[in-house]
């Protein structure tokens, strides 16, 4: 008779799983792009392109959901503010002025606010019984 994974194993799954691929998703879109773009006036934007935040945002919104449709809520928010912040500290650590720093903190607090509002509305709209009524479906206990 199997039992699944222990409920602390399956705590901190529900939290690195989001993070790593919040950590991958950040090497995707952003990771690779590191040059500042100079304009014909002398300016300088970048190194990203709004295109590329956009597409961060919109996929990081797939693990996201997954945890928090599950009620992982922890690792929904926790684990997509770890990941994203973890890319932003090592993306930035070679700015010489070392004001990274702030950019890596308006990251993490960015990402925890939006998480949190994103799994409240997650769970608002997909309530409790017809998870656990999909859950007995197919098989599954309470996770």
């Amino acid at each position: 008779m199997s039992q699944g994974l222990p409920k602390p194993v399956l705590q901190l799954l529900s939290i690195l799983a989001p993070a790593g691929v919040s950590l991958a998703l950040w090497a995707a879109w952003l990771g690779w792009d590191q040059h500042l773009d100079v304009h014909p006036d002398g300016s300088t934007t970048g190194p990203y392109q709004a295109w590329q935040v956009i597409g961060l945002v919109l996929t990081l919104l797939v693990p996201v959901y997954w945890a928090a449709s599950r009620r992982h809520f922890v690792g929904a928010v926790l684990g997509t503010t770890m990941g994203l912040t973890v890319a932003a500290g090592y993306d930035w650590s070679d700015d010489a002025s070392g004001l990274f720093m702030v950019g890596v903190m308006l990251v993490m607090t960015g990402t925890l606010a939006m998480t949190v509002l994103v799994s409240t509305v997650i769970a608002t709209v997909q309530p409790a019984s017809r998870l656990s009524s999909a859950r007995r479906r197919f098989g599954r206990g309470r996770t």
